[in-house]
């Protein structure tokens, strides 16, 4: 669910116009709903109520602090992936105490930050990494904290590029050879065993691959329980959102209209059937969802250039490039698009949605049928929460969107537009060249 929708002819989030932001910060721009946040948030906690829970929101998906501070407020810790990643939690004002730091190439430098900001947990990735942990440790005085990360070989079932939990992906330790690393981790003066992860892969749209891999490693679980008293268990993320017919899914009349079997995945049917399972287990259960958190709350609102008309085909092109919003270029991803003036007097058009940069990549949609939609007006993609801004880059010197974050009737903007004079501000020509 989420809190974008039509009032009379316009898209709104939440309260608020789209098309006021649009012309008071121009174009490309994000903009998030922060009572969708919280609705998530509050869905998946209350989804798995009867557990000793812990949710880190993983910032990978978007890691704004505007949006890491809101998090923070309701109650969560982080999955971090970087050491700009921690900076990013302090710059906000939020704690690091309650995150868990993954990521299969983790600096001494990283790991040192980590340590001294007194982080919940390392999520182990190899043996390498675990000597390299403790050494940092060591200089340090400190025991570090760990959980070793078990792929348990279970197909996502999702996109190729997304998926984690395959014995043939780098992440992890196949289970068979986990119960090796455990009795590694143990030698090291300087680590404290504390719990042990997963996480199978992103965008799952069934339960069945979350309770396949808990059933698989749960008796595992047991034996670190028992041999080395571990006090938590990561289950990781990966819940996936709606991106097709994303507008209408705001609307609960639409999820309700779904036959059972072809419903989405919601924190409802994931906790229903997963805290039964990891009740039992008598942990602390960690959760690191991003997309499902964020996915649905965000919207990348842009401009139409012009149409252009070609021999049997349309080109509508605007604003937005795949530098904003690479997820289609990146992954053949979906994303729905729909104008902020909405007409139905309008006739049908049937466009390729392209933006300006040279590649021919830079595509958003192909034959995507849409109301016409004219020169100067707004258009927005849908479902761009997620791995959006976070992935996008400065190709053909364009500036970085500008992001909003609205909260009732009310917004502000968090990220201003890049100038120019920002980007170039760390080149400069060497005296050779003068």
């Amino acid at each position: 669910m989420h809190h974008f929708n039509y009032v009379g002819p316009n898209l709104h989030c939440e309260s608020v116009d789209l098309v006021e932001i649009a012309r008071l910060y121009g174009t490309p721009t994000y903009v998030y709903s922060a009572a969708t946040m919280a609705d998530n948030y509050t869905r998946l906690a209350k989804g798995m109520v009867g557990l000793d829970l812990q949710i880190c929101y993983a910032m990978k998906a978007n890691s704004n602090i505007a949006l890491l501070r809101h998090f923070s407020n309701l109650g969560a810790g982080f999955d971090l992936v970087s050491g700009g990643e921690i900076k990013r939690v302090l710059a906000a004002g939020a704690n690091v105490k309650r995150s868990v730091f993954a990521g299969i190439g983790k600096t001494e430098a990283e790991i040192q930050l980590a340590l001294e900001n007194e982080i919940f947990s390392f999520h182990v990735e190899s043996e390498p990494e675990l000597a390299r942990i403790n050494h940092v440790a060591g200089k340090l005085g400190v025991k570090a904290p760990i959980a070793i990360r078990v792929n348990p070989d279970v197909d996502a079932h999702t996109h190729a590029k997304i998926t984690t939990g395959k014995s043939d992906n780098k992440f992890g330790i196949p289970l068979k050879h986990a119960a090796a690393a455990y009795e590694a981790a143990a030698k090291y003066p300087n680590i404290q065993i504390k719990g042990v992860q997963m996480h199978i892969g992103s965008q799952l749209t069934s339960v069945n691959p979350f309770v396949e891999a808990v059933r698989k490693i749960t008796p595992f679980v047991e034996q670190l329980k028992a041999a080395y008293g571990i006090t938590y268990f990561s289950i990781g993320g990966g819940m996936g959102i709606v991106y097709k017919d994303a507008l209408a899914s705001g609307q609960q009349s639409w999820w309700d209209a779904q036959p059972a079997d072809q419903r989405p995945l919601t924190p409802e049917t994931y906790g229903a059937a997963l805290v039964p399972l990891l009740q039992p287990l008598g942990l602390k259960i960690v959760l690191e969802h991003g997309r499902f958190m964020v996915g649905n709350s965000g919207v990348l609102v842009s401009k139409v250039e012009h149409l252009k008309r070609g021999a049997g085909k349309n080109f509508l092109i605007v604003d937005a490039a795949m530098n904003d919003l690479v997820r289609p270029a990146m992954y053949e991803s979906y994303h729905e698009i729909v104008p902020l003036h909405r007409d139905s007097s309008r006739r049908a058009l049937t466009a390729d949605v392209v933006g300006p940069i040279c590649e021919s990549g830079d595509c958003f949609a192909k034959d995507r049928q849409l109301q016409e939609v004219g020169e100067g007006e707004y258009i927005a993609f849908m479902s761009a929460g997620a791995y959006g801004y976070t992935m996008a880059s400065r190709y053909n010197t364009r500036a970085m969107a500008a992001e909003v974050l609205v909260h009732g009737g009310t917004f502000e903007l968090i990220n201003a537009r890049e100038t120019f004079e920002q980007q170039i501000a760390g080149e400069k020509i060497p005296a050779f060249l003068k």
